[in-house]
């Protein structure tokens, strides 16, 4: 009988790759004492924490390459990290893993007004392409409630959208080349500043791929002219049922707006108390719907809005006079995470997306929830594209509130399926949804997608543990709860 062979500590293993790691990097960019590894451990989604061996913070293609290079040699797991606002977990350190953190990747490299494009480092934020663009009267069009933080690096692996996605479309719609590298430090391109680009589009597959099949280091965006003016409406709704008719009645119509959103009563309330934008706090949900274009295309699509909200039931309608009050409008709903801070310790934003004529119902069955699980739940829709954001609100000193959270969670994500959507819109599903990744697609399905996984990383080393989970997990769910800390991780990856 052979023994088997002994494994290293995790603090023999973390010394080895520090010092391994520092024939490529300078002293400073490598964090591995836990008082410096500590802001890492999570991302926006709280709940969950690790400790990783390292944080590596390069500054150039080379260096990324070389820490690629070193962790593939050694069978290091590598985790991906922009801004950290995501919301499901996605860049949660692997606690035998070295998050590889691209922060110093801030650069805009090139504003192209005559092709309207824009090549950007990854740790670019959002927000600031547009402010980059706007001399040359462009901006980049997805924008995420979080774009004053979030980066394009992490919009790519999000796939993320935003407010105005309905009409702009999402990441995927808007980027036409992504570069970086390969899990073996291999650079790698996908799309083209073309229209088109040669052999297989491959871009589908990167664009919301979550840092599991490549590190994403430079984007070219498209860049489309700033609207001439732009309006919103405010409407309310006495009831769930007249809102969520009217979301379809004017998609129905053949209008498609800039922006379409949909907000219920408990989160109206939140956001009028955290940024006083006169929402209307009788209502039972409110639409906010925005017409953009040329003054003329705006006046005509706000009164063929208006006529279709007010046959719909609206009980109240108000146009925004000027930049100044759309703007008003819209800070509430670009405040509506933060503003839900102030009405719990803690809360838990899920994503999914329905069809857009069971919005009503979907609401209904939040609410029966909340009184089983005994907590309370505000939501925020993009009601255009049914792409949900219910924030559960609780306490993460008690428990048993974390335990009924996550449940609460998972029957969300559950009948957004049985309703014939899916368990995400735009936050990806990290650790936070693999159990309902169980619910939504079959063995086959899932073992496709482990192919696809494989091809780019044979060994599993970018992002493991995330997304796609493993048929033992899948056999197990139903038969336990989920309980804070339980990972998904593999204790030891193979050296």
């Amino acid at each position: 009988m052979t023994n088997s062979p002994v494994q290293p500590s995790r603090e023999q293993r973390q010394a080895d790759v520090v010092a391994a790691l520092a024939e490529a990097l300078p002293r400073g960019a490598i964090l591995f004492r836990h008082e410096d590894t500590a802001p890492y451990e999570c991302d926006a989604l709280t709940a969950y924490r690790a400790s990783p061996m390292a944080v590596v913070l390069p500054d150039s293609d080379a260096q990324v390459a070389a820490v690629l290079r070193i962790c593939h040699r050694l069978r290091v797991p590598v985790i991906a990290r922009g801004a950290g606002t995501g919301l499901s977990g996605g860049a949660m350190p692997h606690r035998w893993g070295v998050i590889l953190s691209l922060a110093k990747f801030n650069k805009i490299l090139n504003i192209d007004p005559a092709a309207c494009t824009a090549a950007v480092q990854c740790g670019v934020r959002n927000v600031a392409i547009s402010e980059a663009a706007a001399p040359y009267g462009l901006f980049y069009a997805p924008d995420p409630s979080s774009q004053i933080a979030c980066t394009i690096g992490g919009n790519v692996a999000e796939n993320s959208g935003g407010v105005h996605c309905l009409k702009y479309g999402l990441t995927l719609h808007n980027v036409l080349r992504v570069r970086g590298f390969m899990v073996d430090g291999e650079p790698v391109e996908f799309g083209s500043d073309a229209l088109d680009s040669p052999g297989l589009d491959l871009m589908a597959v990167i664009l919301g791929s979550e840092g599991m099949l490549a590190v994403t280091t430079e984007v070219t965006v498209k860049l489309i002219p700033k609207p001439q003016l732009a309006r919103c409406i405010m409407a309310s709704f006495d009831d769930i049922e007249s809102a969520g008719a009217a979301v379809a009645s004017i998609i129905a119509g053949g209008i498609i707006p800039a922006g379409l959103e949909l907000m219920d009563k408990a989160m109206t309330a939140a956001v009028e108390a955290f940024v006083h934008a006169d929402y209307d706090l009788g209502a039972a949900a409110i639409l906010l719907c925005e017409s953009d274009g040329t003054a003329e295309e705006v006046a005509e699509e706000i009164l063929r809005m208006e006529e279709v909200l007010t046959s719909a039931g609206a009980s109240r309608l108000q146009v925004s006079g000027d930049e100044a009050q759309r703007l008003k409008f819209w800070s509430g709903r670009k405040n509506a995470f933060p503003a839900s801070g102030n009405m719990s310790p803690d809360y838990m934003c899920m994503d999914s997306t329905i069809p857009r004529k069971r919005l009503a119902q979907m609401l209904h069955s939040i609410q029966e929830m909340q009184s089983q699980y005994g907590l309370r739940c505000a939501n925020v829709f993009h009601a255009g594209d049914g792409n949900l954001h219910p924030l559960i609100l609780f306490d993460a000193a008690d428990p048993d509130e974390i335990r009924r959270c996550e449940l609460f969670g998972a029957d969300i994500l559950e009948t957004s399926v049985r309703l014939g959507g899916t368990i995400t819109g735009e936050h990806g599903v990290g650790i936070e949804k693999l159990n309902s990744m169980c619910v939504q697609f079959s063995p086959a399905e899932r073992e496709l997608f482990v192919s696809v996984k494989r091809a780019f990383d044979p060994l599993e080393l970018l992002n493991p543990g995330k997304v796609i989970p493993t048929l033992h997990r899948c056999a197990e769910y139903g038969k336990m709860h989920v309980h804070r800390g339980m990972l998904p991780f593999p204790g030891l990856p193979r050296f």
